[in-house]
């Protein structure tokens, strides 16, 4: 989106370089094992939540949303579109975004690897500065130190985020642990805690965290989760976007 500076697009080439080299180490080490998997599968989502929030701001201005999303992987490789609905305000009068991204998940004894390009897509958008889409690059790794337990760490790089205005890096940890069954539901309790920096507007750097229970049951899960952040963020009422909030969601997955 937009024009990137000649500073932008070389931090930008040396992520994707570094991520491109980790990725191909990572095959040369670990061939055998990337072998093992070479299915297709694919899933289709749909459900709601009561309130949009993407680390830790809600998108939505405090309303709900209907969600869904198709997801396809063949072996390492994955790719899925998912789309969501946001209030018109927020991103230049777009009533929808939709996210499209890509990328392999490497294997490397216990820790699986994932590096991905993301495409948040604001159709409608018609603000007459810069445009509301932007690209994102993902490199993560997660393993589970234990049975039920998963932890994992990633970094997201945005040579333009929202609206193109600053070069933006997200750093988010996560952990979940499932519990043991109750019959027929499955509960996972979970946390993040993600920090965004503004490369050019100090003030906008802030901390986010959220610490919730999924119960699974067959293939819907509800997910009762706790939001706060660190920053301010108002809409044009000034009705906090950013503060503590609880958010349910529901979904189910087919097949």
């Amino acid at each position: 989106m937009g024009h990137w500076g000649s500073r932008k697009m070389a931090k930008a080439k040396s992520l994707v370089g570094a991520a491109g080299a980790l990725g191909l180490a990572l095959a040369g080490l670990g061939g055998s094992a990337f072998a093992e998997d070479r299915s297709f599968s694919y899933a289709l989502t749909v459900g709601g939540t009561s309130d949009y929030v993407f680390r830790g701001v809600s998108q939505s201005d405090n309303d709900p949303e209907f969600q869904a999303a198709v997801d396809v992987s063949y072996g390492i490789v994955y790719a899925g579109i998912w789309g969501s609905g946001v209030d018109q305000d927020f991103v230049g009068g777009s009533p929808v975004e939709i996210d499209v991204y890509a990328g392999v998940k490497p294997v490397l004894g216990p820790l699986t690897f994932d590096f991905g390009v993301l495409y948040y897509w604001y159709p409608g958008s018609d603000d007459p500065g810069p445009e509301a889409d932007y690209v994102e690059l993902k490199a993560g790794v997660s393993a589970t130190p234990i049975k039920n337990l998963s932890v994992g760490f990633n970094t997201y790089y945005s040579p333009d985020g929202t609206l193109g205005v600053d070069e933006i890096w997200a750093f988010e940890g996560n952990a979940g642990y499932t519990l043991p069954s109750l019959g027929i539901f499955t509960p996972t309790i979970s946390g993040v805690y993600g920090y965004v920096d503004d490369e050019v507007v100090d003030a906008n750097d802030y901390a986010y965290w959220s610490a919730g229970l999924a119960v699974a049951v067959e293939k819907f899960t509800f997910d009762f989760r706790y939001w706060d952040t660190d920053i301010d963020v108002v809409n044009g009422a000034g009705e906090s976007l950013s503060d503590e909030r609880f958010v349910f969601s529901a979904k189910v997955v087919l097949p």
